[in-house]
């Protein structure tokens, strides 16, 4: 199973930015596609909370209403499901929690790891290099020549 990160829900979404059509044009493969795919809860908020801020679009912001619309449409995906904590969650994130330069901003993105890595998650599409203190989680940055494959 595939997951997104939320800086590839926002560009898909905001069109207008650097990469925009290229991750719409993968979420629409994903959509359509027959893979599993998966958007984690956690980025689920993160997109609603950046693509709704009036700080980041000004005026151009999108509206609580169309952003949702936006997260029902992936949501309605055949082979899409939103995945969050499970049973053995916490034992995963401590172990990450714990690392050295997880602190901050981080610890989202270790709970968003744990989260993959507790789902079984092949493979988080992302272009957040922080990914890369969670080895336990391969990572490929879909627009670039990052990734991790352990």
């Amino acid at each position: 199973m595939i997951a997104v990160d939320t800086n590839l829900l926002v560009y898909a979404h905001r069109r207008e930015v650097v990469l925009g059509d290229a991750a719409f044009a993968l979420m629409r493969n994903l959509a359509e596609g027959d893979r599993a795919w998966a958007i984690p809860w956690p980025c689920c908020y993160e997109f609603l909370s950046v693509v709704t801020n009036r700080r980041i679009w000004k005026d151009r912001a999108t509206s609580s209403r169309n952003a949702w619309q936006q997260m029902a449409a992936w949501m309605a995906s055949p082979f899409h499901r939103m995945i969050g904590e499970t049973a053995d969650f916490t034992d995963i994130l401590s172990s990450f929690v714990q690392r050295p330069h997880v602190v901050g901003g981080v610890v989202h993105d270790a709970r968003i790891a744990a989260i993959c890595v507790a789902h079984g998650v092949d493979e988080l599409l992302t272009r957040d290099r922080d990914f890369s203190l969670f080895p336990e989680l391969p990572t490929r940055d879909p627009f670039g020549t990052r990734s991790t494959r352990h």
